[in-house]
């Protein structure tokens, strides 16, 4: 049985990375502005989905006594909400890198009858532009509202820390709704150009 050296483990080539499975894989032709822009808008769900799993845990949020949010209820029978929609927000958000990812030009094969083919361009393009357009006017909307006493400018609220913390959370999400329009004009155009 033959010995390794140090001398020939110093020479030996290193392992190659595994590679992506092939839907995950970054289409070819996909632009650095649109993988950025996609990635991004898959992001900019992450600070809010903590803040929420936070307070399922009983992290204290600095809602005052009287509030759903405020820390004696967590955790506690609203927990898996908050967990649920801090995972459905994630897994939509997430579907924006189906622009930029094989797996939003042809099906994977694992879908059942209908893994293998080709998604239609207007298939990816008219949900992800009605939903940036849609996003965008929903946050800024938020933003604008965002310290009224029906919102945040109530009087059981956070202040101080825990106020800047939780809108810390909030502000990315005004840019989700730009990105995923970036990334789905990318879209659009590549797939009109290279079928």
């Amino acid at each position: 049985m033959p010995t390794t050296t140090a001398a020939t483990a110093e020479h030996a080539t290193p392992a190659a990375p595994l590679p992506a499975p092939a839907s995950l894989a970054i289409v070819p032709g996909v632009s650095r502005t649109a993988r950025w822009a996609a990635r991004g808008a898959a992001l900019t769900l992450v600070p809010t989905g903590l803040w929420r799993t936070a307070i399922a845990f009983g992290v204290p949020s600095g809602f005052k006594e009287g509030d759903l949010l405020h820390v004696d209820n967590y955790p506690g029978r609203y927990s898996f909400y908050l967990i649920a929609l801090s995972v459905f927000a994630e897994l939509v958000g997430m579907l924006a890198l189906g622009l930029v990812q094989r797996w939003g030009e042809v099906l994977p094969h694992w879908v059942p009858w209908l893994g293998g083919r080709r998604i239609p361009p207007l298939a990816a393009v008219v949900p992800a532009a009605t939903g940036a357009a849609a996003v965008t006017l929903i946050t800024i909307h938020g933003a604008l509202q965002w310290n009224s006493p029906d919102n945040m400018g109530g009087e059981l609220t956070p202040t101080g820390f825990a106020r800047w913390a939780m809108t810390a959370c909030y502000a990315p999400l005004l840019l989700w709704g730009p990105l995923l329009a970036v990334a789905t004009v990318a879209y659009w155009r590549r797939r009109r150009l290279h079928g």
